[in-house]
């Protein structure tokens, strides 16, 4: 029980997403050339502090965010049981947890350059203590928790090259733009629970028209940013093409939803939400070492 309660408290499922996004920028980040490393060689043991660091980094930042929002959580069927509602975890065990995987965390990709650190810690900060009260006040929350959502590539890619260039910038913009349709398919999805905790996620506050118009033009932004590593020549016509069909069928989705205003539809663009990301993210990895 003791593990399973962990396993809800860090948020595994997301976890997991989010060190994947930052292991694959780290991949791409070691194969650009710099000072410290001119033939592109990827350091395996960075990789893995960045996995670990990572890992607890997030594990931090979301037990920082059910201790919070422990009292919300115990109004939605979806997060009733979680360890804080439910009462099989105290605030006292879930703050030492989250303190500890916080400090080791930063210390770990502290390590690897202090850019990557200040980035962590920065993550942590603006998804626990601004995204999460935002919640219940403004559906601007989706736009502040986009910039802590798209950090993780960011940060994978500046702990292989600690500088933010243009590939950065773009790994960034990606997941950036990606969170949008994301975040507010799954708020339509679970909307009837968010509103008994008073979260206000979906663009107008309501599953109507506009929203799901305002959901469709973020993933029609995100048809050309997909295409930034082909356009300026990072990634060849491979990642590109892959991009374009995965980026039109996502788009397709979200017109459905538009078009039908209904719950299947929008769990269809959030399950295409899971897919899009980690392909679009391999196929420019594997581009990218293939150059």
């Amino acid at each position: 029980m003791i593990w399973k309660d962990l396993v809800k408290l860090v948020k595994l499922r997301l976890t997991f997403l989010v060190v994947f996004s930052a292991s694959i920028s780290y991949l791409v980040g070691s194969q650009v050339p710099f000072k410290d490393n001119p033939l592109g060689v990827i350091n395996w043991v960075n990789w893995a502090k960045l996995i670990v660091g990572g890992f607890l980094i997030t594990g931090a930042a979301n037990g920082f965010n059910e201790i919070i929002e422990k009292d919300l959580d115990r109004l939605m069927s979806r997060t009733s049981d979680r360890p804080l509602p439910s009462g099989r975890m105290t605030n006292g065990q879930a703050l030492v947890l989250s303190l500890l995987m916080g400090i080791f965390g930063t210390y770990l990709l502290g390590s690897l350059n202090l850019l990557t650190g200040f980035l962590s810690v920065f993550a942590i900060i603006l998804y626990a203590f601004a995204y999460t009260p935002l919640k219940q006040k403004s559906p601007i929350s989706v736009f502040v928790g986009a910039i802590p959502g798209a950090l993780p590539p960011l940060i994978g890619y500046v702990a292989a090259h600690p500088k933010i260039d243009q590939i950065a910038l773009i790994v960034f913009g990606i997941q950036f733009i990606w969170q949008f349709p994301h975040f507010w398919a799954i708020a339509w999805v679970l909307d009837d629970d968010y509103k008994l905790a008073g979260f206000r996620l979906l663009p107008t506050g309501h599953r109507d028209r506009v929203s799901a118009i305002i959901t469709f033009v973020f993933t029609l932004v995100l048809l050309p940013v997909s295409l930034l590593p082909t356009i300026y020549g990072y990634g060849g016509y491979f990642v590109g093409g892959v991009s374009l069909i995965f980026s039109i069928i996502f788009l397709y989705q979200a017109f459905n939803l538009m078009r039908k205003l209904d719950i299947k539809s929008a769990r269809q663009l959030m399950f295409g939400s899971f897919l899009y990301l980690p392909v679009v993210q391999l196929m420019f990895l594997f581009d990218f070492i293939g150059k």
